[in-house]
């Protein structure tokens, strides 16, 4: 695709996703979740990415296998589509946090989305660390799992096994080997996107820790708090 051609798809990708987003207002939600309308379909949209573009990165690597040699110039019609995609969708997501949310309850959020940007905006525009951007896109596998365990305690349920296991194979596992690669590609990699690459990856991994802390703190703490109650 000429730059043309991906604008319109960055741009065509970010109002799908606003459809998809007001479609579900009109959707059944549970009842427990219907103060907080907003929340569910955010959730439910960034669901809707997250199997999207997780099953899409999958894909791309299964047809194209050798781009994992070469996740700089290595690309396709249909990695370079899903950066693209992908890209709309942060840049809805943004504006749908950015308008919806106190600036202290999104500040996370809005950080994380900045850093995303930042690289898929110039992978796209480049055409170049397409198979990078994929890479990174193969964490979106755990965020399946995340969204769903979000709209479950949205509807008074709880799921925590599956989260657990998919954040330490897609999340944890793929982060460390985008970094181990950047660290063996220094010398290939120009100054300003190694430094792009190193911040993003440093601020997400650390985001990523507080996310297992709070996780942890959710699920496992009040576990052991009523073991504890019992035995007294």
């Amino acid at each position: 695709m000429d730059l043309k051609s991906t604008l319109l798809v960055v741009g065509g990708s970010a109002c799908c996703f606003k459809l998809l987003n007001t479609v579900i207002r009109f959707l059944p939600t549970p009842e427990l979740a219907r103060n907080k309308s907003w929340k569910w379909r955010n959730i439910s949209t960034s669901l809707a990415h997250s199997s999207l573009t997780g099953a899409w990165a999958v894909v791309c690597f299964y047809i194209q296998p050798h781009m994992v040699e070469d996740l700089i110039s290595s690309q396709s019609l249909l990695s370079h589509s899903l950066v693209a995609v992908s890209t709309g969708y942060f840049i809805h997501d943004f504006l749908d946090v950015a308008l919806n949310q106190s600036f202290k309850r999104s500040r996370e959020v809005l950080l994380h989305h900045s850093l995303v940007l930042s690289c898929f905006s110039l992978s796209v525009t480049s055409r170049l660390y397409v198979g990078y951007a994929v890479v990174s896109l193969l964490v979106e596998i755990n965020s399946v799992f995340l969204h769903i365990r979000q709209l479950l305690l949205l509807s008074g349920r709880r799921n925590i096994l599956g989260t657990y296991v998919a954040l330490l194979v897609f999340r944890v596992c793929t982060l460390a080997w985008m970094t181990r690669w950047l660290a063996a590609h220094t010398e290939r990699v120009p100054r300003y996107a190694l430094t792009m690459g190193t911040v993003g990856l440093s601020l997400i991994s650390i985001m990523n820790v507080v996310l297992f802390y709070r996780l942890l703190r959710a699920d496992v703490l009040p576990i052991r708090e009523k073991r504890m109650a019992r035995e007294i």
